[in-house]
């Protein structure tokens, strides 16, 4: 049911929020402003007060997204410190669990099709998340002799791009897409071969 009775104050979050529920039932480019004022239960004038267009909105939905995908690596590094090995593989891990509880975060801030640069905003949130899975990596990386050693933007990368491909494959329930294996469990074998690979864990781990 919409949401009556919203101050002026809270109007820009409510919106926000009814996006969210709109991208996970529709997708980012499924719906249009007006119905996302009908859900916030507002006029579509009231929008614009706010947002220019839908994009602006998805934005800001992404912006909000990233600051809570920021805040939950940061704390599964911290969670595993002192150890770097722990540290990374929980950085990951921590991916998949935000995918799965905020849908509609995820895909406005990875599937959109809003640059990450649209906003001075936006991109300083979203650098900051990728900041910290390139701290995770650059610790571990200090394991591996330096003639050896992958730049840390690049290890972090690879690590993104496993996690990314196994939401996107098999934690979205995907018609065609499913996994004989749980999403967790795919991607901690993934990223302990990759490890494996580095030198980082030993064969029999």
């Amino acid at each position: 049911m919409p949401k009556r009775g919203y101050h002026h104050g809270n109007l820009r979050q409510a919106l926000v929020e009814a996006a969210l529920m709109l991208i996970e039932v529709k997708g980012p480019t499924g719906f249009t402003l007006s119905e996302a004022a009908k859900q916030a239960g507002v006029t579509p004038a009231a929008v614009y007060r706010h947002f220019e267009g839908r994009d602006d909105l998805i934005a800001e939905a992404a912006r909000q997204g990233f600051i809570m995908f920021a805040d939950l690596m940061q704390h599964a590094y911290d969670k595993y410190q002192p150890s770097a090995l722990s540290a990374f593989e929980a950085t990951g891990r921590a991916y998949l669990a935000f995918a799965r509880k905020h849908p509609g975060h995820y895909i406005a801030m990875f599937e959109s099709g809003i640059s990450v640069n649209r906003t001075p905003e936006l991109a300083d949130a979203a650098g900051r998340a990728r900041g910290i899975l390139e701290k995770a990596a650059s610790d571990l990386s200090q394991h591996i002799p330096p003639d050896k050693r992958p730049p840390a933007s690049m290890f972090s990368a690879h690590i993104w791009a496993m996690s990314h491909g196994v939401v996107e494959l098999f934690a979205r329930n995907t018609p065609g897409t499913a996994s004989p294996f749980p999403p967790e469990d795919l991607l901690e074998t993934g990223i302990g071969i990759y490890l494996r690979g580095l030198g980082l864990i030993k064969p029999d781990e």
